[in-house]
């Protein structure tokens, strides 16, 4: 089974995150996990399962990540299992109550990524997931790592893969 965890990262948090995902999917056979700028034509053949993440910049996913999920063919993830997750601060750490409104309003990267793959013919295995830092450059909150295994995890057993 081919596995592609693909993401961008501003201050690593984000990547760190995607490592441990990666890192807990290997027992399915064959893992990549490639920043987003780094993916070479030919790589996603023969993926059955494909989580994507980016930091939450704006309320939406990087330019980096946008771009990709809009240039992919338009059936490219026909059949291939997805997933979606984000980096973000928790809303009760942002200090102006104006921008947690706006947060509210607005959301996090992990939505428009899982629809952008559900578009290109993914088949969402879980509700996409948010992992939390301490501030805009981190680092993680304690615990992030592991909750990213149990997820990943978790999107393997919903995969039937495992």
């Amino acid at each position: 089974m081919k596995v592609l965890v693909i993401y961008d990262s501003v201050f690593g948090n984000t990547e760190k995150i995607a490592q441990a995902i990666g890192a807990a999917l290997v027992s399915l056979g064959s893992v990549g996990v490639i920043r987003v700028s780094d993916v070479q034509p030919g790589q996603m053949d023969g993926v059955g399962l494909m989580l994507v993440g980016s930091p939450t910049r704006g309320f939406r996913p990087t330019d980096a990540i946008k771009n990709f999920l809009l240039n992919l063919p338009a059936d490219k993830l026909a059949g291939v299992k997805v997933a979606a997750f984000d980096t973000r601060i928790p809303t009760g750490n942002i200090k102006s109550p104006i921008l947690r409104t706006f947060v509210k309003w607005g959301g996090y990267a992990d939505k428009p990524i899982a629809e952008a793959m559900v578009k290109h013919g993914g088949s969402l295995l879980l509700p996409p997931e948010g992992f939390f830092v301490k501030d805009s450059e981190g680092p993680l909150v304690e615990g992030e790592l592991e909750r990213a295994s149990t997820w990943a995890r978790q999107a393997a057993e919903a995969s039937g893969l495992k």
